[in-house]
């Protein structure tokens, strides 16, 4: 551990000290890959709660996009110290140092990470099950719904239907604008002359 990972516990660190949960997740390894971020301040008051989704890579990179998107906040926002906590044990080794990243598309991330460390005041990770980590799991998952035109069973009936005009040529679909992502299940009704 290094002495950014220790936690000194002061009023004044408390205050200006974040939790965040991350989790990251991939419909296939690799394929359509998301993270969900999960903040909760000092109190235990939610703070944000931040998902994205980053195309067809693995899950741990998406574990890592999660993690990086925590420290991006916490940095942005002028807080001191970030506690985070992961499923991710591989992702949490990594950090701490206890495992060596061979993965030549994490390293960059890692290394990223570890810059972004250095610049607060005060780090700690950890691991968890995944039962612990429930909030972010849902973030992860909304993520990747997003990104492959899925709706969760909460959101489908608020999510209004997309209507993309297009044509027909050689049995193949040509939308005139817009676009779908892959996976995106459609119903083609054909206009009436």
């Amino acid at each position: 551990m290094t002495s950014r990972e220790l936690w000194p516990e002061t009023a004044d660190s408390a205050e200006s000290a974040i939790t965040a949960y991350c989790d990251g997740g991939s419909r296939g390894n690799p394929g359509p890959a998301g993270f969900g971020v999960y903040i909760e301040d000092a109190h235990g008051k939610a703070v944000a709660q931040l998902s994205e989704f980053v195309g067809r890579k693995t899950n741990n990179f998406a574990e890592y996009s999660g993690l990086l998107a925590a420290l991006n906040f916490a940095l942005e926002q002028g807080y001191g110290g970030l506690k985070v906590v992961s499923d991710s044990e591989l992702m949490v080794k990594q950090i701490r140092g206890q495992y060596r990243v061979n993965s030549p598309e994490l390293r960059p991330l890692y290394e990223e990470a570890k810059r972004r460390i250095a610049r607060l005041d005060r780090f700690e990770i950890r691991h968890v099950l995944r039962e612990k980590n429930r909030h972010a799991d849902r973030l992860a998952n909304e993520a990747m719904d997003r990104g492959t035109g899925r709706t969760s069973p909460a959101s489908a009936s608020a999510a209004p239907s997309r209507e993309l005009k297009g044509f027909v040529k050689g049995g193949v679909i040509h939308f005139l604008e817009g676009e779908l992502p892959d996976g995106v299940f459609v119903r083609i009704t054909p206009e009436r002359n």
